[in-house]
């Protein structure tokens, strides 16, 4: 698996993900109405014209999603047990339709599980950038993860 084990995590060590992805109109709309989210600030050009912001807002949770996602590769991929929670999640700086997002994971704490001894939690610190280093988003993670098979 492309992912690292419980084992392979160092405090302090930061990903900088390589993947990045350009937020379309059509992912706004589509995650907006797959969660049946109406608010008119993400998907009423006409409302949202008239806002602070002068044009819709990238959905927050969506944001979210792309955030994990993206470090997903260079972290977790087949080595996750499940996510244990989200915390501290924030959004200083707000994200449009053609911004580009990339991504920066940091790892905050390792430690073993008391009550399953071939898996550990990390916690990571998710960071995402538009296309000029403006901070969208940020969260920390924590995350269930397999030991490396003995």
């Amino acid at each position: 698996m492309a992912g690292l084990y419980f084992d392979e995590f160092e405090v302090g060590h930061v990903f900088k993900h390589e993947l990045r992805r350009t937020v379309t109109e059509s992912d706004n709309m589509l995650f907006s109405n797959m969660t049946l989210n109406p608010q008119p600030l993400h998907i009423d050009f006409d409302f949202a014209s008239k806002t602070e912001f002068g044009k819709p807002l990238v959905n927050s949770l969506f944001t979210l999603g792309l955030m994990i996602g993206i470090s997903v590769n260079d972290t977790t991929i087949g080595t996750t047990v499940g996510n244990l929670g989200m915390s501290e999640v924030k959004f200083p700086h707000p994200l449009f339709h053609g911004d580009t997002v990339h991504v920066e994971t940091e790892v905050k704490a390792v430690r073993e599980s008391k009550s399953r001894p071939t898996q550990g939690i990390v916690t990571f610190i998710h960071r995402a950038y538009n296309q000029d280093d403006v901070l969208v988003a940020l969260c920390e993670r924590a995350a269930l993860m397999h030991k490396k098979p003995k």
